[in-house]
């Protein structure tokens, strides 16, 4: 399994961006998609998840870091396996390389969505840069 993250660039400050993360190679149906970041000299830090709710339904849970709640907004798209990252009201503070992430097999504890180890599958990450 190939994830490929794209959509990074260079905006300013109160600009948007959409990031996508598509998979690719065996097929499989993620139970949680996720999206980290990592600046310069910084540790990779969680943005947002979502986890699949299960059953029929396609709809899904949702978490966020705190410091981008209410800005941005993670969704799954109509192809199994793919998650979007819409960024609005950027901050240089969002600079960033921007991973996605793939939970294959049963769905993680709430608890564990934050966490890097619960992920099987990443992306190569796409660069955001954020002028102010």
């Amino acid at each position: 399994v190939q994830l490929q993250a794209s959509g990074g660039g260079l905006v300013q400050a109160g600009d948007s961006l959409r990031l996508s993360c598509v998979s690719s190679g065996r097929t499989f149906s993620a139970s949680a998609m996720a999206w980290f970041r990592q600046a310069p000299g910084k540790e990779r830090e969680f943005v947002a998840a979502m986890r699949s709710r299960g059953g029929y339904t396609r709809s899904i849970d949702t978490y966020y870091g705190d410091s981008v709640r209410g800005r941005f907004t993670i969704s799954r798209g109509s192809v199994e396996s793919t998650v979007y990252l819409q960024m609005d009201n950027l901050k240089p503070e969002d600079t960033a390389v921007y991973y996605c992430g793939a939970k294959d097999g049963n769905r993680p504890i709430v608890s564990a969505m934050r966490t890097i180890t619960t992920y099987d599958y990443w992306g190569q990450g796409t660069l955001v840069t954020v002028s102010s």
